[in-house]
């Protein structure tokens, strides 16, 4: 028998002994499957007991693995406590903002005029997919994004919170024909291909959105592709493809290419920011007065009168949930 037990161990298994499907529990866990059957496979070599019988149809506990699931629980939700109870609230708030120059920095910029202690310290890593990982890893305190299309439940331990409602556009090389337009229509890529980013594993949110508002609109999104990181990428990407890029109203660019908002209707991206229920820690009370001074002040959480919306965004904002 081990000495210790390993907390995520214990959640795996946890998750497989609710699911009874180590598909679904993957899915709920954001691993691969493989990954998971290694992880309970370790466990139960630790343990010395089988902890699941396994079947082509069907997963079912063992009586080892009935005994541990309450034991595992309660163990959990005292590791859980302990975190919690301890937490340094002087440590900095680590905050992941995507990328510089969008929404989630402007948030930042605000809630640092908020708040002079403790440190707000700014993560990228370019999309939620990514880091819901580690916020549910305790890796992470607070993330931004589209929270509808990230390919699995949503975890209950994570509150989420309306940002903004903001406009999608084109990045376009200035010699490109829609370039000379102030706003480009939807109908006017009816038939056309764009790029989505489809491919970027960690932005699933942002792929889905991106399907869903193509298909809406009779265009084609371009193949999957190594996603480019970084300004300098995705412009080099642009010039290479020639393909127009979906992306937000509001982000940096570059000389020799240009941002185009799309009307008729206005699509939009429900902004949201995303932390544990149980964090405590004034860096989040700054986040959340600087978003909610920047949507009072530019109106974020206002639709303009015509505007398109996904049907999974349409509940993002319900009573009670706003910053």
């Amino acid at each position: 028998m081990p000495d210790e037990l390993d907390p995520r161990l214990l959640r795996r298994f946890v998750a497989v002994a609710e699911e009874l499907h180590f598909t679904r529990a993957a899915e709920r866990l954001f691993l691969a499957q493989q990954a998971l059957s290694r992880d309970i496979t370790r466990l139960e070599r630790q343990l010395g007991v089988r902890l699941f019988t396994r079947t082509t149809r069907r997963v079912a506990l063992t009586p080892d693995g009935e005994r541990l699931l309450p034991r595992a629980r309660e163990l959990l939700a005292l590791h859980e406590q302990t975190l919690s109870e301890l937490q340094d609230r002087d440590r900095p708030l680590l905050v992941d903002i995507l990328a510089e120059g969008h929404t989630p920095a402007r948030v930042l910029g605000a809630a640092r005029g908020h708040a002079s202690q403790p440190e707000i310290v700014a993560r990228f890593h370019g999309g939620l997919g990514a880091a819901l990982d580690l916020l549910l890893a305790d890796r992470l305190d607070v993330a931004f994004g589209r929270t509808s299309g990230v390919g699995r439940p949503w975890p209950g331990r994570l509150d989420r919170r309306p940002v903004r409602l903001e406009p999608l556009a084109l990045l376009l090389p200035a010699e490109d024909p829609l370039a000379e337009l102030e706003a480009v229509p939807m109908a006017a890529l009816r038939g056309r291909r764009v790029d989505i980013s489809a491919g970027n594993e960690d932005a699933p949110e942002w792929v889905d959105l991106g399907r869903r508002l193509l298909a809406a609109f009779d265009a084609e999104p371009s193949p999957p592709h190594a996603h480019a990181a970084g300004l300098e990428e995705t412009v080099r990407h642009l010039r290479a493809e020639g393909l127009p890029i979906l992306t937000l109203v509001e982000r940096p660019v570059a000389p020799g290419v240009v941002v185009r908002p799309l009307t008729d209707p206005v699509p939009l991206y429900p902004w949201s920011m995303v932390f544990d229920r149980r964090l405590r820690h004034p860096g989040l009370a700054a986040l959340q007065s600087g978003a909610r001074d920047l949507a009072e002040d530019e109106g974020w959480l206002e639709p303009p009168p015509n505007c398109w919306l996904s049907d999974a965004d349409a509940a993002w904002s319900s009573p009670g949930q706003g910053l």
